[in-house]
């Protein structure tokens, strides 16, 4: 299914005072990879494609991750970022993160595709993915528009 590789810079603010970064600073990195995963896939920035689609988000039910090797203040590091499973209105994510060629981190994460619930505009609710999503995120690289 699609995949999208994103390169970041440990900032002196992702660290705790041992000098690594702070786990729960990796989630946030995860959380912009998945939005650079569907930006490259939608070829559009995020906050066009919630709006095209008229969705609220994508917000995270479930997550996790296994931690091999710490990154520290200067790093480059490489995140690539996968589609795994495409439900109705759901699809999970696999994030590798990459420090010096090696995998340190490997992470997943679930996402439900929510807009407002149209019975009740004060509400939101879980919507199927529409097909055209689907068919983009099915595919093993997008083809250039």
């Amino acid at each position: 299914m699609f995949s999208n590789t994103t390169k970041i810079e440990i900032q002196f603010g992702d660290c705790d005072p041992a000098g690594i970064v702070y786990y729960p600073n990796y989630f946030r990195f995860f959380d912009n990879a998945t939005a650079a995963l569907l930006s490259a896939a939608f070829d559009m920035h995020k906050r066009h494609w919630i709006e095209k689609h008229g969705i609220l988000g994508i917000p995270m039910v479930d997550t996790g991750a296994k931690f091999s090797k710490p990154s520290r203040f200067g790093d480059i590091v490489e995140i690539r970022s996968e589609i795994t499973d495409l439900g109705r209105s759901s699809f999970s994510v696999r994030h590798t993160l990459f420090k010096d060629g090696e995998q340190a981190i490997e992470a997943h994460e679930k996402r439900v595709w929510v807009g407002r619930d149209p019975e009740n505009p004060e509400k939101i609710k879980s919507l199927p993915i529409p097909d055209d999503v689907r068919a983009v995120l099915s595919q093993q690289e997008r083809t250039p528009r």
